[in-house]
């Protein structure tokens, strides 16, 4: 979480530091996709921890 948190901050840097159109939707879209990429990752984090106290999935 820190670390997205992070890099959240310096896409939003690079993409107010530019000055061309597309720049900004690269960084728009890959903060975008960062932000997807961490909800991915808790999804399965938890689906993990799910798994691991089901003696069913064992």
């Amino acid at each position: 979480m820190e670390n997205n948190k992070w890099l959240q901050q310096q896409i939003e840097t690079l993409r107010s530091k530019s000055d061309v159109y597309q720049e900004q939707a690269f960084f728009l879209a890959l903060g975008n996709a960062a932000l997807e990429q961490q909800k991915r990752i808790e999804q399965a984090e938890g689906e993990l921890d799910g798994r691991m106290w089901n003696p069913r999935q064992w």
